[in-house]
């Protein structure tokens, strides 16, 4: 549940109508095609950690496979692109309050969501577990009536809705509207859906039994998403046609309140907001744990400061959440002066999660090629599958410098990868003296 609540974030339901745009109803295709890439990913990561089940998970695991390089500049890409995703996320959450109350200010909505996603991880991580679970819960929950009423809609109909079939899926301009063309570049918005499907193995080194809950929780995490975003934008393409819903963007005129709208159900926008409100909170809950856990890390590597590393009673590293809150306070802050800023932020974190992905990868490609111990959890079809998964991310990291929206991927990413590495060269140099 935890993996579902990192992964399944406000994209879904309101962002999905830009991939939407690009494929036409074969997005349906692309949510598939990328799941693949997703899974190799889930699993390679379930088979390492199940031998290396420590703080910082494929961070610390590049580390010992990749070298200290790669560990620290994995650990500190993924904490960076993470408390920029907890920024964004509440920003977002205070905006869809404001759906209900748009004459409230947004400061003091941010303020107060953020003080309860840093109170949520102050506390124990059974704590934490918890509440993640039921915020994840709410979505899970949404995604199945939703899928449960337009699958009724589609076949039979209701008492305000006739059946709408299957026309929608052929019928203005095909399946395939805008070419395989269309449907690469829906696919490099669609994979951005996937990411958080690595938390999983972040929760290792606090898993009671990681050899067996790791790879259950990977292999149903992904099998769930699968079916969650396949079926619920089969129907969304299916109910109504791809033209008028690749026009949302905001609540009310998400592709899900269409189908609510559908099925008679009064006030649709706002159970939908509601949902996606939970969403947005559930997801920086999630980001949350995971910047604290790989700032712990690094800490431990002697790559951050060492009051960094140390937990609380609890077993939490409240210092580094602390220093993690400063993420969301910057996003939060470049957000309300101007516009520009938070764009370098959100290239940032598209350049940081294709590299962080590319890493892990390579990672599993070194783990198999030195581990001394067989894991009990194995890819199938590695490295054949991790490599063309790789190529695959490779390709589309190449693209985002050629795609309006995500150009500023490279501008600032290959300036901020710089960075780091001058910063490891620097602290590695201060070290040996």
């Amino acid at each position: 549940m935890i993996g579902l609540g990192g992964a399944i974030g406000t994209g879904l339901f309101l962002g999905s109508a830009l991939a939407i745009s690009h494929a036409g109803p074969a997005t349906v295709l692309a949510y598939a095609l990328c799941a693949l890439v997703a899974f190799v990913i889930a699993w390679a990561l379930a088979e390492m950690v199940v031998v290396h089940p420590e703080a910082g998970s494929f961070g610390a695991i590049a580390h010992r496979y990749l070298g200290p390089l790669a560990g620290f500049v994995q650990r500190w890409t993924y904490w960076t692109i993470q408390a920029i995703a907890v920024g964004g996320e509440i920003v977002a959450a205070g905006l869809y309050v404001r759906f209900w109350w748009p004459q409230l200010p947004l400061w003091p909505l941010v303020v107060t969501f953020a003080v309860l996603a840093l109170g949520t991880n102050a506390l124990a991580v059974r704590f934490f577990g918890t509440v993640e679970y039921w915020l994840a819960m709410i979505k899970v929950v949404a995604i199945a009536v939703f899928i449960g009423l337009g699958l009724v809609l589609i076949t039979v109909g209701l008492p305000r809705s006739p059946a709408t079939g299957l026309a929608n899926l052929t019928a203005h301009g095909g399946f395939l509207p805008n070419g395989l063309e269309g449907l690469f570049l829906a696919m490099v918005f669609v994979l951005f859906s996937y990411i958080g499907t690595e938390v999983v193995a972040v929760t290792a080194a606090e898993s009671e039994r990681p050899e067996r809950d790791i790879p259950r929780a990977a292999r149903r995490m992904v099998l769930r998403l699968v079916l969650f975003y396949v079926l619920a934008i089969a129907v969304v393409v299916a109910v109504a046609p791809w033209t008028a819903t690749a026009q949302g963007g905001a609540v009310d005129a998400s592709p899900f309140v269409r189908v609510v709208e559908g099925a008679g159900i009064p006030a649709a926008a706002t159970i939908v907001n509601f949902v996606v409100l939970t969403a947005a909170l559930s997801s920086a809950n999630t980001n949350l744990y995971l910047t604290t856990r790989m700032l712990h890390s690094l800490a431990a590597d002697r790559y951050a400061p060492a009051w960094a590393g140390r937990v609380s009673r609890t077993g939490v590293p409240r210092n580094a959440l602390a220093l993690s809150a400063s993420g969301p306070g910057l996003a939060i802050a470049l957000s309300a002066v101007t516009d520009s800023a938070y764009l370098a932020l959100f290239g940032i974190s598209v350049f940081g999660a294709l590299l962080v992905w590319i890493l892990i990868l390579s990672t599993h490609w070194a783990f198999r090629r030195a581990a001394t111990r067989r894991s009990p959890v194995r890819l199938w079809g590695a490295p054949v599958t991790s490599g063309l998964a790789a190529l695959f991310l490779l390709a589309v990291l190449v693209s985002t410098a050629f795609i309006d929206g995500l150009d500023t991927a490279w501008m600032v990413g290959l300036p901020f990868f710089a960075v780091l590495v001058v910063a490891h060269t620097v602290i590695t140099r201060r070290r040996s003296r």
